[in-house]
């Protein structure tokens, strides 16, 4: 039989290439930027690959994966995860969340009395703080929340949920709140205006002359 891999904690995702010598662009899940490289060699599409960190800008880690050797080659990863078996990363200390973020995607969003607002589709940052991402129990477009101590209380793994006390607007649904008001205009802006209508109600001109 087969022994069991490894659980894959996701590092990151390839936002796209960086300059032309096959270097990638990474928004890595890691507490900071660069380290996505700490933990040696990446899965990335079913591919194992040496990475290295070269630099950082606008908070993406600009990293180059073995093998990979040009523009083009970098921008089919585009979208990709960066995956190393949970076993390469250091044992948690005993102040230390016993999660990564990987663990809190399909998670449930409760309140704290239990109303049920959605799932966790991922955790993201864009360079300033952590983001988390909902999908809503009444469907539509996933919601983006701060992933701070504030909306997230409580976060249990285990139990496959998560306690949140999202600021006042977070879910509103879209059409809510007062409708934007309409531009007024001028009566010979109006009187044009209609006579547009009357032409498109009546194409070939008046005909009652004929």
């Amino acid at each position: 039989m087969t022994a069991p891999q490894d659980p894959l904690v996701v590092l990151g995702v390839i936002t796209g290439a960086h300059g032309v010598s096959g270097r990638v662009r990474i928004n890595a899940y890691t507490e900071t930027p660069e380290g996505v490289g700490e933990y040696g060699p990446v899965s990335v599409g079913g591919q194992t690959y040496k990475i290295k960190v070269t630099g950082v800008s606008k908070g993406l880690a600009i990293c180059e994966l073995e093998g990979v050797k040009d523009r083009n080659s970098a921008e089919l990863l585009k979208g990709l995860e960066l995956s190393v078996a949970r076993d390469a990363l250091p044992a948690e200390t005993d102040d230390e969340e016993d999660w990564f973020q990987t663990d809190l995607v399909g998670l449930r969003v409760e309140t704290a009395s239990g109303d049920l607002l959605g799932t966790v589709e991922g955790v993201h940052n864009f360079g300033a703080s952590d983001l988390i991402e909902i999908l809503p129990t009444q469907g539509g477009a996933t919601v983006l929340m701060a992933f701070t101590a504030e909306n997230v209380p409580e976060i249990d793994v285990e139990g496959g949920r998560l306690v949140a006390d999202p600021p006042i607007g977070t879910f509103d649904e879209p059409g809510e709140g007062p409708a934007p008001k309409k531009r007024r205009r001028s009566p010979k802006a109006r009187a044009r205006q209609a006579a547009k209508e009357q032409g498109e109600a009546h194409p070939g001109g008046d005909r009652s002359d004929a």
